[in-house]
């Protein structure tokens, strides 16, 4: 019942000759049916695929729309500054000690950002374009990095460069040492599958040069990337982090709109001062909740665009939006409704849907129109977002002048 499941049947056949059909939960008013069997039981005989959501594509379609430049045509892969953001801070025109003593510009950057990648890259000191796909295939595989490339890289045993990262590095790794291309591929799978070497199988490696730390390290693989996959995330990395060097705002906003799941209006929008007052509070804490990572994370990333000189606008009431930040006419960025600790998306649309309508009356015609809860326009009123209209449409008789 995956939601992007998606069973292909070939064409004149009907789905009931490989495997009876149910509705989730037996519910029958429910428009999607499922596959009774479980996929696996089925695979011999039927392709499945995979739709899966992804947040990069989201976010370069979002900077194309901010920028106006293509992200296919108009961003070079071979852009020293880009580069540059793997070894430090330089291109963003900061300092370390201005971000926590972060010494990389990765913060925000796909596949890059997090701490574990980050002290990865800090680890390999990637210097092509090529090493970044290392990095990923290592990233996401599993005993290919932790317990097994780190020590060896470490020790001076090996190089990125020459490390297992992806799947494909065996088998064309094996087949340069004059192996048999069948043999490889066996070889290859086998150890991405975590599968046990045939004996024969380390024999000719053996006696093909084959150091031995190579095949130690093929037996701890439990899961391996693929280098193509590897390469599409990396080419969607680097267009947002083009953007990160040569557009900062473009990319902050962009940014806060798709990526900031843990943006808080209260701790990040009101300076510096504040926003680091919360960073220290939070990193004090032992045992972080998901939620106060994510707002961590985020706040790394205000801290840094602060540190660039990139302000926040205060929001306007009639120009904001319900989820997309925006670049004022005077070069700061303006957050979103939703961005307000427990403002939801529904009532954020209904201030936005509210707000075109015109000028509100007083804050009962906010509310009215808005259908926003009354504990949120009293927020809004007290951060001066409403300016001074009148609590009531109705006016009282003491305020009449004579």
């Amino acid at each position: 019942q995956h939601p992007g499941g998606i069973v292909v049947l070939p064409h004149g056949e009907e789905i009931n000759t490989f495997t009876p059909v149910q509705h989730p939960a037996n519910d029958l008013g429910s428009p999607i049916i499922t596959t009774h069997f479980d996929y696996h039981k089925i695979d011999h005989n039927l392709l499945k695929l995979d739709i899966l959501g992804h947040d990069d594509p989201t976010m370069i379609r979002k900077l194309q729309d901010l920028t106006g430049i293509d992200p296919v045509k108009d961003i070079p892969l071979d852009s020293p500054e880009v580069m540059s953001l793997f070894r430090s801070t330089e291109a963003l025109g900061i300092r370390p000690e201005d971000i926590q003593g972060v010494r990389l510009g990765c913060l925000g950057i796909p596949e890059f950002g997090t701490s574990f990648a980050m002290q990865m890259v800090e680890d390999t000191k990637p210097r092509y374009f090529s090493d970044l796909i290392r990095i990923s295939g290592l990233s996401h595989g599993t005993d290919v990095y932790l317990n097994n490339a780190q020590d060896l890289i470490l020790e001076g045993v090996t190089t990125l460069q020459d490390a297992i990262c992806c799947r494909d590095d065996i088998m064309v790794y094996l087949m340069h040492r004059g192996m048999d291309p069948g043999e490889s591929f066996s070889i290859m799978e086998a150890t991405r599958k975590h599968k046990p070497l045939k004996e024969e199988w380390c024999s000719d490696m053996l006696k093909r040069g084959v150091p031995q730390w190579y095949i130690d390290a093929c037996k701890k693989i439990k899961y391996m990337f693929p280098k193509a996959h590897a390469a599409a995330y990396v080419m969607m990395a680097w267009r947002v982090a083009y953007c990160k060097v040569f557009y900062p705002r473009e990319y902050y906003a962009a940014y806060y709109s798709i990526r900031a799941d843990g943006f808080d209006y209260d701790k990040m929008c009101f300076g510096l001062d504040k926003l680091r007052y919360y960073i220290k509070l939070y990193q004090e804490i032992e045992r972080p909740t998901a939620t106060e990572s994510v707002c961590l994370r985020d706040m790394k990333i205000c801290e840094e665009m602060y540190a660039r000189g990139i302000e926040f606008a205060p929001i306007d009431i009639y120009r904001a939006r319900a989820k997309d930040f925006q670049i004022t006419g005077d070069g700061k960025i303006m957050p979103s409704f939703n961005c307000m600790a427990g403002l939801g998306e529904a009532v954020a649309l209904g201030i936005e849907e509210g707000a075109r309508k015109g000028a509100f009356l007083s804050k009962d015609d906010f509310l009215n129109r808005t259908h926003c809860p009354r504990a949120f326009a009293d927020r809004f009123s007290e951060l001066g977002l409403l300016g001074d209209i009148p609590s009531s449409n109705q006016l009282s008789i003491f305020d009449l002048k004579i």
